[in-house]
């Protein structure tokens, strides 16, 4: 893909279903790989991120098979069953994909080496080098920790108490996949619930996780190593991530009405939701139930007058991926959005707060960036556009200013939208279906 350009958009109507989740479909591979038997996966995310840690774990000794049907099945080596590569995993775009395969070939005897494309290369490995190390893998990478990284299992497993020095569910599950194959109990503490689709996946396949409330907001959670893991089926629900995007567009696009199926609505992923109802957003939840330990629903969206609001700082890790998409709706809404605790946003696939200070800025909105904040003023009447935004190899730089297009007086360009099939391929099609006008080229 090449260019792509957003214009006004039409009343965004329908009802869609957006791809699998990225996180879900990570870990569904990862797990269904060191499971005893045949894992069957439903709604598995295909695009490039997820592909790449399938090739991964066909490399490091997994039976992994598409059928016709786009069901997946992942033929298992049992813990502490995978083998050596023969060749260097290239793991593209996808920080998760490599944080957590490092966790997971750690505790393993061999050599296993990663890199990735120019972004992940860049971006800081070491917060997850610094707990494995704890249980015994040794490391050799470029300066400052970054990719291409070897990673050399231990023949002396460690199992560990760690306490996170921030909130991240991909360093607490990196310590846990470890763990998997270190005798004893492995206990990540972390000082804000994140995440949990590797603990809610491990009981899944059969392992011991316990979690215990801290004082103070946080968790404790403990893993029984060395566990016999099975084979299961796994549904992947629809990306909460991904859902965003027609989600926000729906809420700014006059006259719009959407219905987003099957969304994953994880409690400790859901921010979002929370954010843009008390914004004033008209977001209800239709035929709520459970899928293999996650949550999900079908969404309906319209279009409704948003506000600004301060966005809770604790919020963040529950809605960390989704804050590009959040500053362009801030930027229709009346008053200003005032979101903080936003440093993890520059170690992702680019700067983002910056990426988005710039676009918005470019695009005639009035932003302010501080080293671990954004404020956005708002104007419901009118954006300006115009601007080319560079997504520097970031599929939701790309996606956040696409919708911000639908809603500008002139049509808003990202120079390279190819990273956006790293998570939502079909985006555009899909978009365009529903009353988005975006062109490729």
């Amino acid at each position: 893909m090449s260019a792509v350009i957003s214009r006004t958009a039409d009343p965004l109507v329908g009802d869609i279903v957006v791809p699998g989740d990225k996180s879900v479909s990570h870990r569904s591979l990862m797990l269904g790989s060191v499971a005893v038997g045949e894992t069957q996966v439903d709604g598995l995310l295909e695009g490039e991120d997820v592909l790449a840690t399938a090739a991964a774990l066909r490399a490091l000794g997994a039976t992994i098979s598409r059928h016709v049907s786009g069901q997946w099945t992942v033929i298992g080596r049992g813990v502490g069953g995978l083998s050596e590569p023969a060749q260097v995993l290239d793991m593209g775009n996808s920080g998760t994909a490599v944080r957590l395969l490092m966790g997971l070939v750690s505790t393993q005897r061999f050599a296993t080496t990663f890199t990735g494309d120019a972004s992940l290369n860049s971006r800081p490995m070491e917060r997850i080098m610094e707990p494995l190390r704890q249980m015994g893998a040794r490391f050799t990478s470029r300066s400052g920790g970054r990719l291409p990284i070897t990673v050399e299992g231990s023949e002396m497993i460690l199992p560990i108490s760690y306490e996170l020095p921030m909130a991240s569910a991909q360093v607490k599950s990196a310590v846990l996949l470890a763990g998997l194959n270190a005798p004893g109990k492995t206990t990540v503490i972390e000082p804000q619930p994140t995440r949990d689709h590797s603990e809610r996946m491990l009981r899944h396949f059969g392992a011991e996780v316990v979690s215990q409330d801290q004082a103070g907001g946080g968790k404790k959670i403990t893993l029984t190593g060395q566990p016999e893991l099975t084979g299961r089926s796994i549904t992947v629900p629809a990306d909460i991530s991904s859902a965003a995007f027609p989600m926000a567009a729906a809420l700014m696009v006059p006259g719009s009405e959407l219905v987003l199926r099957n969304v994953g609505i994880n409690p400790l992923r859901a921010g979002l939701i929370t954010t843009l109802q008390e914004m004033g957003g008209r977001i209800s939840f239709e035929n709520k139930r459970g899928e293999d330990g996650e949550p999900l629903a079908d969404l309906r969206v319209q279009a409704s007058p948003l506000h600004g609001i301060t966005v809770p700082a604790d919020r963040a890790p529950s809605m960390i991926d989704e804050y590009p998409v959040l500053a362009v709706v801030a930027a229709r809404a009346q008053g200003t959005t005032h979101m903080p605790g936003l440093a993890e946003l520059r170690v992702k696939e680019s700067d983002r707060l910056a990426a988005m200070a710039r676009g918005l800025a470019a695009c005639g909105v009035d932003v302010e960036e501080t080293e671990d904040s954004l404020t956005v003023h708002g104007n419901p009447k009118q954006i300006l556009g115009g601007a080319t935004i560079a997504a520097e190899l970031d599929h939701r730089i790309a996606m956040a200013f696409s919708v911000l297009g639908m809603v500008s007086k002139t049509p808003v360009t990202i120079d390279d939208g190819a990273p956006i099939a790293t998570s939502f391929p079909g985006y555009v099609e899909l978009m365009n279906g529903v009353g988005a006008r975006i062109e490729v080229g």
